[in-house]
């Protein structure tokens, strides 16, 4: 098969593709797609039949317009949830140290700890004061710390009570507060 410079080709066996640099008798040099040269020869190689990109080839006779405008109607179904949505924690905190600071490089385990838990605290007391009775802290599995220092911390409210929060949705590294409300 004769090949020109310039032709589109396809390596027979392989997963490449490329343009036609070089042709010298049953020799022929290409260039991928990644900018590479290679040598084949020329009974490895076939002719791409289109360069047209697919889009085109596949969109020619339609308007393309048309088809894109269609797609991107909103639809208008209304999202009903589950009863077991509906009871689900309205507030995550993620307690993972990159969630809460740009960099933690400086940082001693003793400070992050720190961190994690002021953030826990402060976001508990928000709740109360909000009046949100089911909050998630995500704290991750790890090696337990930050999960029994906020055991220890919830442990120290009257009102609440707490437990691993749901397998599916967060693994092992959630725990789910429940706050009593008093109807004050």
């Amino acid at each position: 098969m004769g090949f020109k410079i310039g032709d589109s080709v396809l390596v027979v066996d392989e997963d490449l593709s490329g343009v036609v640099m070089e042709v010298k008798g049953n020799a022929v040099t290409i260039e991928t797609e990644e900018g590479f040269l290679l040598d084949f020869q020329n009974y490895e190689l076939i002719k791409k039949a289109s360069t047209k990109p697919i889009k085109e080839a596949l969109f020619a006779n339609a308007d393309l317009d048309a088809v894109i405008s269609e797609k991107e109607q909103p639809k208008r179904k209304q999202v009903k949830l589950k009863a077991k949505e509906r009871y689900q924690p309205t507030m995550e905190v993620d307690l993972h140290i990159n969630q809460l600071v740009k960099s933690s490089k400086g940082m001693s385990n003793y400070d992050m700890l720190t961190l994690q838990l002021d953030t826990a605290r402060r976001q508990l007391e928000f709740a109360i004061s909000k009046r949100i009775q089911k909050i998630v802290f995500i704290h991750g599995v790890g090696e337990g710390v930050l999960r029994t220092e906020l055991e220890y911390l919830f442990g120290r409210y009257e009102n609440i009570k707490f437990y691993d929060a749901n397998y599916q949705k967060y693994g092992l590294g959630a725990t789910e507060v429940y706050i009593c409300q008093n109807a004050n």
